[in-house]
């Protein structure tokens, strides 16, 4: 269980990386960045090291760094994304590529290459993802072939080739999953060690501002002790262990991008005169492009948090978690910078404006660390087994755990979310009464009702956490108590529509005619009683779009 960094470190934290952005990373030098396609390399390595440290975040007190929790990783992550996203997935690549060694090393492992990073701001690259593999790591072909003297192990030779490598081009260490006699295992690789050698960088869509590149290993050869964990066949369980926590990364990365395009749209349209008044003003604008991006990015911030929270009291095994998390955080990202671009009419379509390229670096984060049909696919899965085992009665028993929410906060959407975990319980149990889930797609879409549902629930409970003063003193509120709680009443809404809706579609679609009564189906589902709950929606949208504008200023 850890703490994290104290309050007033955390705060000095987020200060210093404000402040380091404001005098190095303003917008005109990042859109220089961005046309040129050029990695800002002393840039990166003066925030990784002795300019703002990071890195240190990462890394445990014991071996030179702050200790820094889910929770701190996350605000940071998503101030980063805020600023730029690719400056932030060039600095955060440190953190990836040291996670094989911070959850599998050895203990001496760990002393050796995290306080090298801790005190010489070593930037480092995760070397697992192949041409043709891609996130199919059990897939692989590099391989690591031992090298033996007298009967004994004393280094590996490593062939092979990796793709989309983050920092590929510059890091000073890099981590290389490998098939070795014994199965997947992790290596450390310095740049320098002959044989080894990086490809171009890629003219990529966006995060134009980071490096990607493929890496070869011709006949690599690494000494024993670069084995990660001192043992072979251990790396797809060690690449699983930091799931959890890496995905969480990538939520707070497609958070933090996409409430910096609608900051921007927000801004805009409290200055934009249109029809003699601000765009502000106008239902047609707010309720379209801005309100339910608001709602779906808070949700995902909600499950963000809940996640972080949990592993920092020292829960274990929380990929599927991180995956609905990345999954929701990320397509919400993505929606938010494309509704900004359309927020800012024409001009939001030329380089000129910032949204623009937000919306083209947001797009990665529904792409790298496991692409949005894998997040799918894994959240339908895992969840799918819950329900299997339960006998049916996972999202009964979580939907009583709102109703009860509900009678102590009547305001926050609790009952309405308690409505979205019946209506998925149901449409589980039908797809299983049918065997409809032989069907990989209705299993998909099933991974995405349970990650608007899942976080419908989440967000009730951070706005009964705020009303009760007991939300994190780390958390970040963008709206008071009132514009949260209907931001939550709003999204459960949307979450309960979506399973009553498109869960009951895709349910009927897998199986075949007269297999399930549709009428019977919806009845059970109870989607009467959530067209009932949507009376007022309009009136919270006012209310979130109150909100969101009683603190804008036009400039």
């Amino acid at each position: 269980m850890t703490d994290g960094i104290d309050l007033e470190t955390f705060e000095m934290v987020i200060d210093a990386i404000t402040s380091f952005a404001e005098g190095e990373l303003g917008e005109t030098k990042l859109l220089e960045l961005d046309a040129a396609d050029e990695f800002p390399e002393d840039i990166v390595r003066g925030m990784c090291g002795d300019q703002l440290g990071i890195s240190l975040l990462f890394i445990p007190e014991a071996y030179g760094g702050m200790g820094g929790g889910s929770f701190d990783v996350y605000r940071v992550c998503e101030l980063m994304a805020a600023v730029d996203l690719g400056v932030a997935t060039g600095v955060l690549a440190t953190f990836l590529g040291s996670d094989p060694i911070m959850f599998g090393g050895t203990e001496a492992q760990q002393k050796r290459w995290l306080s090298a990073i801790a005190e010489e701001g070593l930037l480092m690259a995760y070397g697992a993802t192949e041409p043709e593999a891609g996130s199919d790591l059990a897939s692989m072909k590099t391989v690591a072939e031992r090298i033996e003297e007298d009967g004994e192990i004393v280094g590996y030779r490593i062939s092979g080739n990796k793709q989309w490598i983050s920092n590929g081009g510059y890091a000073d260490l890099y981590t290389i999953l490998a098939m070795a006699p014994d199965g997947p295992s992790w290596f450390v690789v310095d740049r320098d060690t002959p044989g080894f050698t990086h490809g171009k960088p890629e003219d990529k869509h966006g995060i134009r501002a980071s490096n990607t590149a493929a890496l070869s290993l011709q006949d690599v050869e690494v000494p024993v002790d670069r084995l990660v964990g001192d043992a072979e066949g251990l790396g797809l369980q060690q690449a699983q262990d930091v799931f959890g926590y890496t995905r969480l990364m990538v939520a707070a990365f497609g958070l933090g991008a996409g409430w910096e395009a609608l900051d921007r749209a927000i801004q805009y349209s409290s200055e934009r005169i249109q029809a003699g008044g601000p765009l502000s003003e106008k239902q047609g604008y707010t309720h379209k492009l801005i309100v339910p991006h608001v709602a779906r990015l808070e949700a995902s911030r909600a499950y963000i948090e809940e996640t972080a929270a949990r592993l920092d009291e020292g829960e274990e095994e929380l990929n599927t978690e991180g995956a609905i998390a990345k999954y929701l955080a990320s397509e919400a990202g993505n929606d938010a910078a494309d509704a900004a671009i359309q927020a800012h009419g024409g001009y939001g379509y030329t380089k000129e404006y910032m949204v623009e390229k937000i919306k083209r670096d947001v797009r990665i984060t529904t792409i790298y660390e496991g692409t949005s049909e894998i997040m799918e696919m894994t959240i339908g899965r895992d969840r799918w087994q819950h329900h299997l085992k339960t006998r049916g009665q996972y999202y009964h028993d979580a939907a009583a755990g709102l109703e009860a929410l509900h009678a102590s906060h009547p305001d926050v959407g609790a009952d309405v979310a308690a409505l979205a975990h019946h209506a998925l319980a149901v449409v589980m149990e039908t797809a299983r009464e049918h065997r409809l889930t032989r069907n990989q797609h209705l299993l998909f879409r099933i991974g995405e009702l349970v990650a608007h549902v899942e976080c419908a629930g989440a967000l009730a409970r951070r706005c009964a956490l705020v009303a009760d003063g007991k939300v994190s003193p780390k958390a970040r509120l963008r709206l008071d108590p009132e514009g949260l709680a209907a931001v939550s009443r709003v999204f459960a809404r949307e979450a309960a529509t979506k399973v009553a809706e498109e869960g009951v579609h895709w349910v009927l679609g897998a199986s075949e005619a007269g297999m399930v009564e549709p009428a019977a189906l919806m009845r059970t589902a109870g989607t009467d009683a959530i067209q009932r709950a949507q009376s007022g929606l309009l009136r919270d949208m006012d209310e979130v779009a109150r909100a969101i504008y009683a603190n804008v200023v036009p400039a």
